[in-house]
C-alpha cells in the first residue's frame, strides 16, 4: 500500500515511466530467450564443417549445421541450399547473415530510447509537482512546511525514472554483449563456409 502510495504522489507522470519499465523487462526476456535459441555450437562447426565443404559432402554439412544448432549453424545450412553456380558463397552468406544480425538486434534501440525517455519524463514529473508546491505560498498562509512536502513527492518521479533509466541500461549492456558474441560466432562460422566452399569448388575444378 506504501508503494502505491508514492506512486500515486509521483503525479500522471509515474504511469508512462510505469509502462517503458514493463517494455523494458519485457524485451529483456524476449531477447534473452532469443539468444538463447540462437546459441550454436561453434566447436562442433569448427572441427567438422571445413572437411565436409572441401569434400563437398553438402547433405552431411546440412545435417551438422542441424546438429549444432543455432543462428550460425541456420546460416551455414540456409547458404548451402540457396547457392548455385551463378552466385559466389560469399553473396550469398553475407546476404543471409545480414538479414538475421539484423534480426538479433531488434528491439535494443527500444532499450536505448527508454534509458533516455525515463530520466526525463521524471524530471517533468518533478518541475511539474514543484510548480504546484510553489503556489502553495500563494493559496495557502500559515503553513511554512506545506511547500517542503510538496517538493518532496515531487522528487518520487525523478527517483523514479533513475530507477527505471538505471533498470534499462543495465538490460541493455547485457544484452548487446550477448549479440556481439553471437554476430562474432556468424562471422567466423560464414568465413569457415566462404573459405572452403570455394577451397572445395576449386577441387571439384
Amino acid at each position: 500500500m506504501e508503494i502505491l502510495a508514492l506512486f500515486h504522489k509521483g503525479g500522471l507522470v509515474m504511469y508512462p515511466i510505469l509502462l517503458a519499465s514493463i517494455i523494458a523487462v519485457t524485451i529483456g526476456v524476449n531477447r534473452y530467450l532469443c539468444y538463447k535459441a540462437a546459441s550454436s555450437n561453434i566447436d562442433l562447426l569448427k572441427e567438422q564443417l571445413p572437411n565436409l565443404l572441401r569434400t563437398r559432402q553438402l547433405e552431411e554439412a546440412k545435417a551438422l549445421c542441424d546438429e549444432a544448432g543455432g543462428v550460425a549453424g541456420n546460416i551455414v545450412k540456409t547458404a548451402i541450399v540457396e547457392r548455385t553456380e551463378d552466385l559466389k558463397a560469399a553473396d550469398v552468406v553475407e546476404s543471409i547473415a545480414t538479414h538475421e544480425v539484423f534480426q538479433l538486434k531488434k528491439y535494443l534501440n527500444y532499450l536505448e530510447t527508454i534509458v533516455t525517455l525515463s530520466p526525463l519524463l521524471g524530471l517533468l514529473g518533478t518541475v511539474v509537482g514543484m510548480i504546484g508546491s510553489f503556489s502553495v505560498l500563494s493559496i495557502e498562509s500559515g503553513e511554512p512546511f506545506a511547500i517542503t512536502g510538496g517538493v518532496g513527492e515531487a522528487l518520487i518521479a525523478t527517483a523514479t525514472g533513475l530507477l527505471v533509466a538505471i533498470l534499462a541500461l543495465v538490460i541493455h549492456t547485457y544484452l548487446a554483449q550477448r549479440v556481439n558474441v553471437l554476430i562474432a560466432d556468424i562471422e567466423y562460422v560464414a568465413s569457415l563456409y566462404v573459405i572452403n566452399t570455394n577451397a572445395g569448388v576449386r577441387n571439384e575444378a
